[in-house]
């Protein structure tokens, strides 16, 4: 029997270790959630996205506790995906997602194939080859190292030198600025700071205190016509994109200002701040109330000063609600030139139709003999270069990134022509090319192609010219260039000028007459939520509710 009980025990002793666990291994690892923070920290590293060190740090952390049960880390498994998800798009430079949700309802009415342009925008070839290598690398390291320790090192590291926090340099003297204007403030500092905020208002508040009167011509003063030719999409950069910034159009012109600032990267706020010109610039908070200054309003002060104002658009006005801001916001209670019968050149993104630019232009001409007015003052508007129009006849099928310079070179050829047949015509013209926003055609590396959310130089730099056409109006000497800051205001303020002392009054005029003293704005531009401030030779962003940072981004 002891034999028996022996090899009993023997047996069970033996069998005993081939019984399965059921105990959860719950030794604390990231596992494949290596491959997220790696490829993460090397977009972030490539300058493709920002990094926010704090959150990116916790959800790690919360990913390394440990679980007793399996079931708990599955739950885990679940939260953490939508939230990893959220965390990358807060970490990208996509526009703040409370944007996203407000514009929903545009975005909605894009055709199916402009959108699958736009998805193809956001795909990096680089950055894919990129992140498979992260992939690979992982992988191979994974054997030999723990890949969790490094990235939690790394995450620390990058929390503990956040480039986010601005340096503590000493602010530097303020340039004088140009005759005319008032020296900017030295910028506040507070506890060795410089504070972008401080400056930010005072700049605000010395633009509230700048306005441009026009006063009624004489009654002997030659009578003459202003137009201004308000475009979307184009900017400096994307005219040199395109080789185009050498156009005969931009060459004629008599005043040409090559440090213009838009202030903004879309329509809406671009169409209230160009039809508030004769006053300093605005915050954008403050764009959708109307001005405490009446005479802010361009059209309506032109309409004092003698002029009958009318609109003109190469499009309905529908999308965005556009024609209701230039009648709200502008003042500009008018009904538009008809455009029945005219050509239509394009189609929108919406596959409404965009008239023929040179055929609407020469239907506005020819309305002026009907009118009888001696003077008028014209806002055009042209979405010939909106993103997601697409062409007609044999270039159809092009996409519009690709057919931007067509677009572009039959625009300034239009622009070209016109300023030829008024130059034919009986009537004195002041041409005023002045564009909303440029079309990011180049993007970099914070935007991709086409997307204007932070208003860069590169988008609200834009080519403003002035030329004077008709009897009695000669230039002396070449185009005047103006290379210092301008925006809006310098624009009043040489039509302001001509008002007074009429370019078509004698033998020549001189261009510099109408320059002198002209008002130098320094660069800021804002969309809602988004602001951009040059001081001191460097560019400062401040997006949503986080803090500045300098903006580095270059053109690919």
């Amino acid at each position: 029997m002891s034999n028996i009980s022996e090899l009993s025990r023997a047996g069970s002793a033996v069998a005993a270790p081939s019984i399965p666990s059921q105990t959860y291994d719950a030794t604390p690892r990231l596992a494949n959630w290596n491959v997220y923070f790696l490829a993460k920290l090397a977009l972030y590293w490539q300058g493709l996205i920002g990094l926010h060190a704090l959150e990116n740090l916790a959800l790690a952390l919360l990913l390394l506790m440990p679980l007793r049960h399996r079931w708990a880390a599955w739950l885990r498994t679940l939260l953490a995906l939508p939230a990893a998800a959220a965390l990358l798009y807060y970490d990208s430079y996509l526009p703040p997602f409370e944007r996203l949700l407000a514009q929903s309802s545009l975005v909605a009415s894009f055709s199916p194939a402009y959108l699958a342009e736009l998805a193809g925008r956001f795909v990096s070839w680089p950055a894919v080859a990129m992140l498979l290598v992260v992939v690979a690398g992982y992988r191979i390291a994974a054997l030999r190292l723990r890949v969790g320790v490094v990235v939690i090192a790394a995450l620390i590291f990058h929390f503990i030198i956040d480039p986010a926090q601005l340096g503590t340099r000493a602010p530097q003297p303020v340039a004088q600025a140009s005759p005319g204007t008032a020296a900017p403030a030295v910028p506040a500092v507070r506890e060795g700071k410089l504070d972008l905020d401080a400056v930010l208002r005072e700049r605000f508040a010395d633009e509230a205190k700048r306005r441009v009167t026009f006063s009624p011509p004489a009654a002997a003063a030659a009578p003459f016509d202003v137009i201004f030719l308000h475009v979307c999409s184009l900017a400096w950069d994307d005219l040199r994109a395109t080789g185009l910034d050498k156009h005969p159009l931009l060459q004629g012109m008599d005043i040409l200002l090559t440090n213009f600032n838009s202030g903004a990267s879309y329509s809406g706020p671009a169409v209230i701040r160009m039809l508030r010109a004769p006053c300093g610039a605005s915050p954008h908070a403050d764009l959708y109330s109307p001005p405490a200054d009446g005479d802010c309003f361009l059209l309506p002060a032109l309409k004092r000063a003698g002029f009958q104002t009318s609109v003109v658009l190469n499009h309905d006005g529908h999308f965005d609600d556009f024609l209701s801001v230039v009648r709200a916001q502008g003042n500009a209670g008018i009904q538009p030139l008809a455009l029945d019968g005219l050509p239509v050149a394009q189609r929108s993104f919406d596959d409404s139709p965009i008239r023929d630019d040179l055929a609407v232009l020469q239907r506005w001409q020819a309305s002026l003999q009907d009118s009888g007015a001696p003077r008028t003052a014209t806002y055009f508007n042209t979405i010939s270069l909106h993103d997601g129009n697409r062409l007609m006849g044999a270039n159809a099928g092009m996409s519009s990134n690709a057919s931007y310079k067509i677009r572009l070179k039959n625009l300034l050829d239009d622009f070209d022509a016109f300023i030829t047949r008024l130059g034919q015509g009986n009537r004195r013209v002041v041409v005023v090319l002045l564009p909303e926003h440029g079309a990011a055609l180049r993007g970099d590396k914070m935007q991709v192609a086409g997307m204007r959310e932070v208003p860069t130089p590169a988008i609200t730099h834009v080519p403003v010219g002035i030329r004077v056409i008709g009897a009695g109006a000669r230039r002396a000497g070449a185009t005047l260039r103006i290379d210092t800051p301008s925006s809006y205001l310098a624009v009043s303020h040489i039509v302001a000028r001509m008002l007074e002392r009429s370019p078509f009054a004698g033998a020549e005029f001189a261009p510099s007459d109408y320059a002198a003293e002209l008002p130098v704005t320094p660069f800021v531009a804002e969309n809602s939520g988004t602001v951009m401030l040059q001081h001191e030779g460097r560019h400062y962003l401040r997006m949503g509710n986080e803090g500045w940072s300098e903006y580095v981004a270059a053109q690919p």
